[in-house]
């Protein structure tokens, strides 16, 4: 059974599955539920969910970067009781103050895709190796450009100014990836390296991504590399470029993996993009509460690193050498995971 609701700025459904829904309950807090990566995430924790007998309450900022919203969902998962927030967080700094609060309540707060900044302010997280993500497409990029890559003009699209954890590590993951020496590691934007034309932000959707990408073309209309926070914001800038007649002269790269996004590799709108898994992310998340709930374990984390690695496979149908990545037949088969 299903219920919608509506509450002030906050996007909740209520899902309750099993003979047993209701003996536990958890939260689900996403950037969105425009993005079609958390509506996957949030298909995985519903059915999850059911199948567990669990009740998933799933809430939504308006837009990328809407904090004030998941603050206030976690207010309200702690006062009905929840006894877990999965949470992918907008701003991931501010938020450790809230998460704290429902830690300090008892409740378990897994992050998803996103660390939270320390990593260690959530219970643990599930998430791509957004570094590694970010690495792979800048790899690809500086192989398909061969000796043309030490003179690349290079338009780095990210996602927020408040530089949530994930935006940071894929950006300086495409970095160093493409060969680019690092500033600071744990912040975009502070590279003297001259191939850097600039960053603008895109709030990771489309109108963003167009939006950026015209920015950037204004200050550098021979722009011949684009490195996009995600797919929705890749598909925008491809829509500027195509304005300028440039669609087919310049490597767009990004990261998710979704079916929309496999498909634009195969249109030719995206040369490559790192998968990840966010019904996997979600579905894992679930479990980890009722777990929790149930005898109060917490989940271990992958051998070597400080969160659980949910996987990453380099998409492309144009393979580099070096670079291990899979077909779009085959990302079509495992997208969303």
């Amino acid at each position: 059974m299903k219920k919608l609701l509506t509450c002030s700025a906050l996007a909740l459904s209520t899902m309750a599955g099993g003979a047993y829904a209701g003996s536990v309950s958890a939260c689900l807090i996403t950037k969105t539920d425009t993005n079609p990566f958390f509506v996957k995430m949030r298909e995985g924790a519903e059915a999850k969910a059911a199948e567990l007998g669990m009740t998933l309450k799933s809430y939504a900022g308006r837009i990328d970067g809407d904090h004030e919203t998941q603050v206030a969902a976690i207010e309200t998962c702690i006062a009905d009781g929840a006894k877990g927030i999965l949470l992918t967080a907008s701003d991931t700094s501010s938020i450790v103050t809230a998460v704290q609060q429902a830690r300090d309540a008892g409740l378990v707060v897994i992050a998803l895709d996103t660390p939270l900044d320390p990593i260690d302010a959530a219970d643990a997280t599930f998430a791509t190796d957004n570094f590694l993500a970010g690495e792979l497409i800048g790899q690809w990029a500086r192989s398909q450009l061969g000796d043309a890559a030490a003179d690349a003009k290079i338009a780095m699209l990210d996602l927020a100014v408040s530089q949530p954890t994930v935006g940071v590590l894929r950006d300086q993951g495409f970095l160093q990836g493409f060969g680019i020496e690092l500033g600071d590691p744990n912040k975009w934007g502070d590279e003297t390296d001259p191939r850097i034309v600039g960053n603008d932000v895109t709030a990771g959707n489309e109108e963003g991504g167009r939006k950026a990408m015209e920015n950037l073309l204004a200050i550098e209309p021979m722009i011949n590399v684009v490195y996009t926070i995600n797919e929705p914001a890749a598909a925008g800038a491809y829509e500027a470029l195509k304005a300028f007649g440039r669609e087919d002269d310049v490597l767009i790269v990004s990261v998710d993996g979704g079916c929309p996004g496999v498909a634009d590799i195969k249109d030719g709108v995206i040369g490559a993009t790192a998968q990840q898994y966010p019904l996997r992310m979600a579905s894992l998340g679930v479990e980890a509460i009722f777990a929790w709930a149930e005898n109060g374990t917490k989940p271990a984390l992958t051998p070597g690193k400080d969160f659980f690695d949910t996987g990453v496979a380099l998409v492309t149908d144009a393979p580099a050498e070096g670079v291990i990545s899979i077909n779009t037949t085959e990302g079509t088969d495992l997208c969303w995971g």
